[in-house]
């Protein structure tokens, strides 16, 4: 290997988020120019980059908004970008979910709305049903960021707790044309579980949120668990939706097979695990920890050196206590690092391709075989920064923290391991 190895890690990581430039996607599906209007709506951790780009690739008037997280934004002439936080929603995201509603409010049947969906936008859009209030859409998010649910189930839930979720967004635009062009964070790429849908309709029902509820023991006030019940979200069949189109441009699938290519670049040997892997982190950690060591130890089914790549995404369950910093892929990554203890030809990435992991400024970590020791040397210990879900701060005090920046993109998590 002619690069270190965390620059070639780093390198893999650079091409699955290229792989995912929103300009690029966006070309590839560009919808016919109406008679009428052109109304850009949208939401997401790329929300702002998605729109920069549609203004770049579109030949024609054009005018709308977009919902994007606190923090840095991609400027745009002629498409309004409101901000509101991402993962707890705020009072800024309900400004900003009746502004997205007003927007698609009077459309004909010779307009098009051009909706731009990523991953967050969950959080960005709260729209709680009448009769209930920030406070209460915040309470559902807790209790679904606490529970270890996966994003299929948290998405599912959230659908059936909003104004503007589960379709109802592009039902409003009715008798407007409504092209989603999505960029999947989930996994297996269900473009109605992506930002819990706001311009898709729904597949579920009032039934199965209610057993996602017990299921997943998710501690919910009686009258949120009452409005689920009642929830009636618009279905595929409605007419409103039957001039629709819905385009998944952009995936971890194939965001991982444009890293793979990469690795052949370098004259390494990919294996991509899956694009979906979902679990609770930690224990998604060992399970690629004990898939590493095996080919470190006694050989691959392949040539060395070689790299494991997976993607899809974890979920932390957080109990009661005081708990310390760290996103999914930094937690993942600390796990592995201490059953990767004392492997010498072992270097792990993970890190989420839109630049954020949790709510600091890393994508996430990388970590070796001598992690657990660095640590344990810098006066900390790995698995009570385990224990208290503060892997950020295991990682900031050897200095292992992966901090890209804001990518303008999200098509989830991004692991690989490296083995020489």
């Amino acid at each position: 290997m002619s690069l270190p190895p965390r620059a070639i890690l780093t390198s893999l990581f650079e091409a699955a988020v290229a792989a995912a430039d929103p300009y690029a996607s966006i070309v590839r599906h560009l919808p016919d120019r109406p008679k009428g209007r052109t109304i850009v709506v949208g939401a997401g951790k790329a929300a702002s980059q998605m729109a920069a780009a549609f203004e770049r690739a579109w030949d024609g008037p054009v005018e709308g908004l977009v919902v994007a997280r606190h923090g840095p934004v991609e400027a745009c002439r002629q498409i309004k970008i409101l901000q509101s936080a991402h993962p707890v929603p705020d009072d800024a995201g309900l400004v900003a979910s009746d502004a997205l509603m007003q927007t698609v409010e009077g459309m004909t049947s010779d307009d098009l709305v051009v909706a731009l969906i990523s991953g967050g936008g969950s959080a960005l859009l709260p729209a709680p049903p009448v009769g209930f209030s920030l406070a209460d859409e915040v309470a559902l998010n807790q209790a679904l960021l606490a529970s270890g649910a996966p994003i299929s189930a948290m998405n599912t839930l959230r659908k059936h707790f909003s104004r503007i979720k589960g379709g109802r967004l592009a039902a409003r635009a009715h008798p407007a044309k409504v092209v989603s062009l999505i960029v999947s964070d989930v996994p297996g790429d269900d473009p109605a579980m992506v930002a819990s849908g706001p311009t898709v309709p729904d597949m579920t029902d009032a039934e199965e949120a209610l057993r996602l509820i017990r299921d997943y023991r998710i501690d919910l006030p009686e009258p949120i668990i009452a409005s689920i019940a009642s929830a009636q979200a618009p279905k595929p069949s409605d007419p409103v939706f039957a001039n629709n189109e819905v385009h998944v441009i952009a995936s971890a699938r194939v965001s991982l097979e444009a890293a793979a290519e990469k690795a052949r670049e370098l004259g390494l040997t990919p294996m991509v695990l899956s694009d979906c892997i979902e679990g609770e982190a930690r224990d998604v950690g060992r399970v690629h920890a004990a898939i590493a060591r095996e080919f470190a130890l006694h050989g691959a089914p392949s040539s060395k050196p070689m790299v494991l790549i997976s993607g899809g995404e974890t979920t932390v369950t957080i109990g009661t206590g005081v708990y310390g910093k760290g996103g999914r892929n930094s937690e993942f990554l600390l796990s592995a690092a201490i059953d990767l203890q004392g492997i010498e030809n072992v270097v792990a990435l993970a890190a989420d391709t839109d630049g954020i992991d949790g709510s600091e400024t890393n994508a996430g970590a990388f970590a070796d075989g001598t992690t657990t020791a660095r640590i344990r040397a810098a006066g900390g210990d790995a698995r009570a920064y385990l224990s208290g879900h503060d892997a950020w701060s295991a990682f900031h005090c050897i200095g292992d923290l992966f901090e890209p920046g804001p990518t303008g993109t999200n098509v989830n998590d991004f692991r690989a391991f490296l083995i020489s």
